[in-house]
Protein backbone atom coordinates (compact mmCIF):
# COMPACT_ATOMS: atom_id res chain seq x y z
CA UNK A 1 0.00 0.00 0.00
CA UNK A 2 0.37 3.88 -0.45
CA UNK A 3 1.41 4.08 3.60
CA UNK A 4 3.30 1.13 3.86
CA UNK A 5 5.85 2.62 0.82
CA UNK A 6 6.15 6.14 2.48
CA UNK A 7 6.84 4.34 6.09
CA UNK A 8 9.48 2.40 3.97
CA UNK A 9 11.40 4.94 2.07
CA UNK A 10 11.44 7.44 5.04
CA UNK A 11 13.22 4.28 7.08
CA UNK A 12 15.84 4.00 3.97
CA UNK A 13 16.02 7.97 4.30
CA UNK A 14 16.76 8.07 7.84
CA UNK A 15 19.40 4.70 7.87
CA UNK A 16 21.50 5.91 5.13
CA UNK A 17 24.46 7.89 6.15
CA UNK A 18 27.90 8.77 4.26
CA UNK A 19 29.82 7.07 7.24
CA UNK A 20 28.35 4.08 6.96
CA UNK A 21 29.41 1.44 4.59
CA UNK A 22 25.85 0.05 3.85
CA UNK A 23 22.31 0.67 4.38
CA UNK A 24 19.68 -1.29 6.48
CA UNK A 25 15.58 -1.50 6.20
CA UNK A 26 13.28 -2.99 8.69
CA UNK A 27 9.57 -3.54 7.46
CA UNK A 28 6.83 -5.45 9.22
CA UNK A 29 4.05 -6.82 7.18
CA UNK A 30 0.79 -7.16 6.78
CA UNK A 31 -0.37 -3.53 7.75
CA UNK A 32 -3.34 -4.96 9.70
CA UNK A 33 -4.55 -7.97 10.59
CA UNK A 34 -8.35 -8.75 12.26
CA UNK A 35 -9.19 -12.26 14.06
CA UNK A 36 -11.40 -14.04 16.21
CA UNK A 37 -10.75 -14.91 19.55
CA UNK A 38 -8.61 -17.62 19.90
CA UNK A 39 -7.44 -17.63 16.31
CA UNK A 40 -3.35 -17.30 15.95
CA UNK A 41 -2.05 -13.74 14.25
CA UNK A 42 1.34 -13.87 12.11
CA UNK A 43 3.89 -10.97 11.55
CA UNK A 44 6.64 -10.98 9.40
CA UNK A 45 9.88 -8.34 9.59
CA UNK A 46 12.25 -8.56 6.87
CA UNK A 47 16.07 -7.29 7.52
CA UNK A 48 16.98 -5.79 4.12
CA UNK A 49 20.99 -5.56 4.85
CA UNK A 50 23.32 -3.88 1.98
CA UNK A 51 26.99 -4.91 2.26
CA UNK A 52 27.15 -6.06 5.84
CA UNK A 53 29.77 -6.17 7.58
CA UNK A 54 29.09 -9.16 9.54
CA UNK A 55 28.32 -7.38 13.00
CA UNK A 56 26.06 -9.57 15.01
CA UNK A 57 22.09 -8.56 16.15
CA UNK A 58 19.02 -9.33 17.32
CA UNK A 59 15.40 -8.62 16.74
CA UNK A 60 13.16 -7.46 19.04
CA UNK A 61 8.72 -7.49 18.97
CA UNK A 62 7.05 -4.75 20.56
CA UNK A 63 3.29 -3.80 21.46
CA UNK A 64 1.86 -0.50 22.00
CA UNK A 65 -1.58 0.36 22.84
CA UNK A 66 -3.06 3.78 22.42
CA UNK A 67 -0.71 5.22 21.09
CA UNK A 68 1.51 4.91 23.87
CA UNK A 69 4.91 3.73 24.41
CA UNK A 70 5.99 0.25 23.12
CA UNK A 71 6.61 -2.59 25.33
CA UNK A 72 8.97 -5.11 24.37
CA UNK A 73 6.86 -8.84 24.71
CA UNK A 74 9.79 -10.86 22.69
CA UNK A 75 13.36 -11.34 21.77
CA UNK A 76 15.50 -13.04 19.14
CA UNK A 77 18.82 -13.62 18.41
CA UNK A 78 20.23 -14.14 14.31
CA UNK A 79 21.37 -17.41 15.72
CA UNK A 80 18.49 -18.80 17.40
CA UNK A 81 15.73 -20.72 14.86
CA UNK A 82 13.11 -21.30 16.85
CA UNK A 83 12.13 -19.72 20.01
CA UNK A 84 8.55 -20.46 22.06
CA UNK A 85 6.77 -19.67 25.13
CA UNK A 86 3.31 -19.92 26.53
CA UNK A 87 2.14 -16.55 23.79
CA UNK A 88 4.19 -16.26 21.70
CA UNK A 89 6.16 -18.33 18.93
CA UNK A 90 9.14 -17.02 16.87
CA UNK A 91 11.01 -18.44 14.34
CA UNK A 92 14.08 -17.01 12.06
CA UNK A 93 14.44 -17.37 8.50
CA UNK A 94 17.23 -14.99 8.13
CA UNK A 95 16.19 -12.30 6.83
CA UNK A 96 12.50 -12.75 7.94
CA UNK A 97 11.38 -13.05 11.17
CA UNK A 98 8.12 -13.93 12.19
CA UNK A 99 6.15 -13.65 15.61
CA UNK A 100 2.81 -16.02 15.69
CA UNK A 101 0.65 -14.79 18.24
CA UNK A 102 -1.14 -17.35 20.38
CA UNK A 103 -4.76 -17.76 21.52
CA UNK A 104 -5.48 -14.61 20.80
CA UNK A 105 -7.78 -12.25 23.21
CA UNK A 106 -9.76 -9.31 22.65
CA UNK A 107 -6.74 -7.44 24.68
CA UNK A 108 -4.03 -8.64 22.48
CA UNK A 109 -5.25 -5.86 19.93
CA UNK A 110 -3.03 -2.99 19.19
CA UNK A 111 -0.20 -1.31 16.82
CA UNK A 112 3.16 -4.29 16.86
CA UNK A 113 6.44 -3.29 15.74
CA UNK A 114 9.33 -5.26 15.40
CA UNK A 115 13.00 -3.04 16.47
CA UNK A 116 16.85 -4.06 15.16
CA UNK A 117 19.09 -4.05 18.08
CA UNK A 118 23.15 -4.33 16.33
CA UNK A 119 26.00 -4.34 18.16
CA UNK A 120 29.13 -2.08 17.14
CA UNK A 121 27.36 -0.20 14.97
CA UNK A 122 26.72 3.65 15.74
CA UNK A 123 23.25 3.47 15.15
CA UNK A 124 22.50 0.22 17.42
CA UNK A 125 18.32 0.55 17.34
CA UNK A 126 16.60 0.41 14.46
CA UNK A 127 12.49 0.20 14.06
CA UNK A 128 10.25 -0.90 11.70
CA UNK A 129 6.86 0.79 11.00
CA UNK A 130 3.90 -0.18 12.67
CA UNK A 131 1.19 -3.33 11.70
CA UNK A 132 -2.38 -3.00 13.40
CA UNK A 133 -3.83 -6.15 14.92
CA UNK A 134 -7.73 -5.97 15.53
CA UNK A 135 -9.27 -9.09 17.61
CA UNK A 136 -12.96 -9.21 17.74
CA UNK A 137 -15.39 -11.59 19.96
CA UNK A 138 -16.07 -15.40 18.84
CA UNK A 139 -19.06 -16.14 16.88
CA UNK A 140 -21.77 -17.20 19.10
CA UNK A 141 -22.65 -20.58 17.43
CA UNK A 142 -26.22 -22.16 17.72
CA UNK A 143 -26.82 -25.17 20.04
CA UNK A 144 -26.74 -27.59 17.00
CA UNK A 145 -23.83 -26.84 15.48
CA UNK A 146 -20.77 -28.51 16.61
CA UNK A 147 -17.57 -26.81 16.64
CA UNK A 148 -15.52 -27.21 13.34
CA UNK A 149 -12.12 -28.36 15.69
CA UNK A 150 -14.27 -30.63 17.82
CA UNK A 151 -12.66 -34.17 17.85
CA UNK A 152 -14.43 -37.44 17.45
CA UNK A 153 -14.78 -39.45 20.59
CA UNK A 154 -13.11 -42.36 20.84
CA UNK A 155 -15.77 -44.65 22.38
CA UNK A 156 -17.98 -42.88 20.02
CA UNK A 157 -16.22 -44.64 17.17
CA UNK A 158 -16.35 -47.25 19.13
CA UNK A 159 -20.29 -47.22 19.52
CA UNK A 160 -20.97 -46.70 15.47
CA UNK A 161 -18.37 -50.05 14.43
CA UNK A 162 -20.13 -52.10 17.23
CA UNK A 163 -23.73 -51.01 15.44
CA UNK A 164 -22.42 -51.34 12.14
CA UNK A 165 -21.26 -55.36 12.93
CA UNK A 166 -24.51 -56.05 14.38
CA UNK A 167 -26.35 -54.74 11.53
CA UNK A 168 -24.30 -57.08 9.31
CA UNK A 169 -24.79 -59.97 11.80
CA UNK A 170 -28.45 -59.20 11.11
CA UNK A 171 -28.86 -59.09 7.65
CA UNK A 172 -26.39 -62.56 7.37
CA UNK A 173 -29.22 -64.53 9.52
CA UNK A 174 -32.04 -63.23 7.36
CA UNK A 175 -30.42 -64.11 4.29
CA UNK A 176 -29.69 -67.79 5.84
CA UNK A 177 -33.02 -68.15 7.59
CA UNK A 178 -34.72 -67.03 4.05
CA UNK A 179 -32.41 -69.33 1.59
CA UNK A 180 -33.82 -72.79 4.32
CA UNK A 181 -36.89 -71.44 3.94
CA UNK A 182 -37.10 -71.49 0.09
CA UNK A 183 -35.12 -74.91 -0.04
CA UNK A 184 -37.63 -76.36 2.52
CA UNK A 185 -40.01 -75.44 0.29
CA UNK A 186 -38.74 -76.02 -2.97
CA UNK A 187 -38.38 -79.71 -2.01
CA UNK A 188 -42.11 -80.10 -0.78
CA UNK A 189 -43.52 -79.22 -4.02
CA UNK A 190 -41.25 -81.71 -5.59
CA UNK A 191 -42.32 -84.81 -3.70
CA UNK A 192 -44.34 -86.94 -6.04
CA UNK A 193 -47.85 -86.77 -5.50
CA UNK A 194 -48.34 -90.02 -4.25
CA UNK A 195 -46.48 -88.77 -1.27
CA UNK A 196 -48.19 -85.37 -0.91
CA UNK A 197 -52.15 -86.72 -1.29
CA UNK A 198 -53.01 -88.57 1.60
CA UNK A 199 -53.61 -92.95 1.46
CA UNK A 200 -57.19 -92.85 0.47
CA UNK A 201 -58.81 -95.48 2.47
CA UNK A 202 -60.47 -98.60 0.40
CA UNK A 203 -64.35 -98.53 1.22
CA UNK A 204 -65.19 -101.33 3.44
CA UNK A 205 -66.78 -104.48 2.01
CA UNK A 206 -70.70 -104.59 3.34
CA UNK A 207 -71.80 -108.35 2.56
CA UNK A 208 -75.34 -108.14 1.90
CA UNK A 209 -77.24 -111.41 1.96
CA UNK A 210 -80.69 -111.65 -1.17
CA UNK A 211 -83.12 -114.34 -1.08
CA UNK A 212 -84.46 -115.17 -4.16
CA UNK A 213 -87.79 -116.34 -4.55
CA UNK A 214 -89.18 -118.57 -7.20
CA UNK A 215 -91.24 -121.66 -8.06
CA UNK A 216 -90.64 -124.94 -8.08
CA UNK A 217 -92.08 -127.11 -10.47
CA UNK A 218 -92.08 -131.08 -10.15
CA UNK A 219 -92.53 -132.13 -13.22
CA UNK A 220 -94.85 -135.58 -13.62
CA UNK A 221 -94.62 -138.44 -15.47
CA UNK A 222 -97.26 -138.25 -18.07
CA UNK A 223 -97.30 -141.61 -19.33
CA UNK A 224 -97.55 -143.81 -16.31
CA UNK A 225 -100.28 -142.91 -14.37
CA UNK A 226 -101.17 -144.08 -11.10
CA UNK A 227 -104.73 -145.29 -10.24
CA UNK A 228 -106.40 -142.94 -7.78
CA UNK A 229 -106.75 -145.58 -5.35
CA UNK A 230 -102.81 -146.51 -5.00
CA UNK A 231 -101.56 -142.76 -4.50
CA UNK A 232 -101.05 -141.82 -1.21
CA UNK A 233 -102.93 -139.23 0.93
CA UNK A 234 -99.94 -137.24 2.18
CA UNK A 235 -96.90 -137.64 -0.09
CA UNK A 236 -93.86 -135.80 0.72
CA UNK A 237 -91.39 -134.85 -2.05
CA UNK A 238 -88.06 -133.06 -1.52
CA UNK A 239 -85.59 -130.90 -3.63
CA UNK A 240 -82.10 -129.69 -2.98
CA UNK A 241 -81.97 -125.35 -3.53
CA UNK A 242 -78.27 -124.15 -4.49
CA UNK A 243 -78.09 -120.82 -4.11
CA UNK A 244 -75.47 -118.64 -6.09
CA UNK A 245 -72.14 -117.15 -4.06
CA UNK A 246 -73.26 -113.87 -2.46
CA UNK A 247 -70.70 -110.83 -3.59
CA UNK A 248 -69.58 -108.02 -2.03
CA UNK A 249 -72.04 -104.87 -2.71
CA UNK A 250 -70.48 -101.51 -2.18
CA UNK A 251 -72.91 -99.03 -0.69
Amino acid sequence: SMEVALAGLFTVLLCCRPMLAGCRRVTIFPSVLTFHEGSIATFSCNISMEHDSGSEYSLNWYKEMNHSQGQKIAEMSQNNPVMKTEKYRLTNHTPVFKIEILNLHQNDSGSYYCGLITFFEPDKVMESNRSRLVVTAAPEMSPTEDPETEETNPSDHIKTMLLGILLLAGVVLLLIFSYLTITYRRGDVQKPPSENTQVEEKPSVVSISTVDYGVLEFQRDEHTQVPPETRAVDQTEYATIIFPEEKPVTP
